[in-house]
């Protein structure tokens, strides 16, 4: 009997704001919560430093960030897959 073990990584899916880094991208990730007194849905953001290998992922594309071991001083994910290549203008 074969066991399916889930990986206890985060993984997170933003879009990509900043290629300009070698082997590094800077992903925005968006998430809706409850504003805690009003009871708002908010929009709250945050940005990773994600490593990428080949230099494949451009601004506008949404992507797939897992957590890994720290690769520098504020990089400590990896992208795991392109969700959505962005739209040509």
């Amino acid at each position: 009997m074969t066991e399916v073990k889930k990986s206890l990584k985060r993984t997170l899916i933003g879009k990509v704001v900043s290629d300009k880094r070698e082997k590094t991208v800077t992903v925005l990730v968006e998430r809706r919560v409850k504003h805690e007194l009003y009871g708002k849905i908010v929009a709250k953001t945050s940005k990773y430093h994600a490593h990428d290998e080949k230099g494949e992922y451009h601004l506008g594309d949404t992507i797939e960030i897992t957590e890994s071991r720290p690769i520098s001083k504020t990089k400590n994910w990896v992208v795991t897959r392109l969700v959505e290549k962005a739209a040509a203008v």
